[in-house]
């Protein structure tokens, strides 16, 4: 929390995107058999599994364990995550009849997440819980081309040749995504972070012109409640500036952009967070530890930094190694 508000910390804090996952072994006891978002709406499950990753590894923060997609199905949206695929929708949204499908997300729709999030909050003690939600762009990247997608064509054509439909579709997501986190941060969550996953594919004008109104809205407000806001995108090197200036606290920076770097690209008054490729996990020990080492020195030129990977944890990564490097980043990062 004091690096996110880029003030002193004692060390370096750490903690990693999809650290409740595939990686562990008690993961993938306890979801055995479960659907995935059978299990994002079980507070039981979601309790345990976001705190099977801070028992591990020890890391300085416990993020929800939820999907992107779950304010979707929780307004009625007829979707599946799929293994191996993804999140599938069955009736994309391309016109404006398919709007009204999006009606606005009401606390009494997910009554499971205030449920886990108070739960958490207790079982957690002075340890911080990020709430999060979908960016925008992703989510309408999902409902525009039915599921996962590499070149989002449909979606940069909606964004490039019906910009006012588009428009309507990027405010009522927007909407579904400030509610969602407000009820994260009702219940007690301490701090958030947007996950504009596949924004990275859009060229910067387009971002200014068709993405950063509405995300400047979200973090706008969540801004009077008080809780550290970070955002975070994949393959957004050239969006860095741009994302700044839509209004988080902290700017996540994938793996590509070196953090020395991406401060010169944010503007000034940000922290940074990250950014480890996620694949150097699997590299001898003492590869890990030099990249992990660099992360932290270019890290010290940011106004804050909270260590991280630059995407998620790997579904195949040893979980010991992630346990190593947790205690790496905590005595590298207190020596300076």
């Amino acid at each position: 929390m004091l690096a996110c508000r880029r003030r002193p910390v004692p060390r370096t804090p750490v903690w990693f995107m999809r650290q409740a996952g595939r990686a562990l072994p008690e993961y993938l006891r306890l979801r055995e058999g479960v659907p995935m978002l059978e299990s994002c709406a079980r507070p039981d499950m979601i309790v345990e599994i976001t705190l099977q990753p801070v028992r591990r590894y020890g890391v300085d923060a416990a993020i929800f364990f939820s999907d992107i997609v779950v304010p979707l199905k929780a307004i009625g949206i007829d979707l599946d995550i799929k293994p191996g695929v993804g999140p599938v929708i069955a009736d994309p949204i391309r016109d404006a009849a398919g709007l009204d499908a999006l009606r606005p997300l009401e606390p009494d729709d997910v009554p499971y997440v205030t449920e886990a999030v108070g739960g958490l909050v207790g079982e957690l003690g002075a340890t911080p819980l990020i709430g999060f939600a979908g960016g925008p762009f992703t989510l309408a990247s999902y409902l525009i081309e039915g599921g996962p997608s590499k070149n989002q064509e449909r979606t940069k054509a909606m964004m490039y040749g019906e910009p006012e439909l588009w428009d309507r579709l990027m405010g009522r997501l927007a909407d579904l995504t400030i509610a969602f986190l407000k009820v994260q941060i009702a219940a007690g969550a301490s701090a958030i972070q947007v996950f504009d996953s596949w924004v990275g594919s859009v060229a910067p004008e387009d971002y200014r012109a068709s993405v950063l109104p509405h995300t400047s809205r979200i973090f706008a407000e969540i801004e009077p409640l008080g809780v550290p806001r970070i955002h975070f995108g994949v393959g957004t090197g050239e969006l860095l500036g741009l994302m700044g200036e839509a209004g988080a606290d902290v700017v996540g920076v994938d793996w590509r952009v070196p953090l020395d770097e991406a401060v010169r690209r944010v503007e000034p008054g940000k922290a940074l967070q990250g950014n480890l490729d996620p694949a150097v996990l699997f590299a001898p020990w003492e590869t890990v530890e030099r990249r992990a080492l660099d992360v932290l020195a270019r890290g010290r030129t940011a106004e804050g930094h909270v260590f991280n990977l630059g995407h998620g944890v790997l579904p195949s990564t040893d979980p010991d190694v992630l346990t190593r490097l947790v205690d790496l980043v905590h005595e590298a990062g207190s020596e300076h």
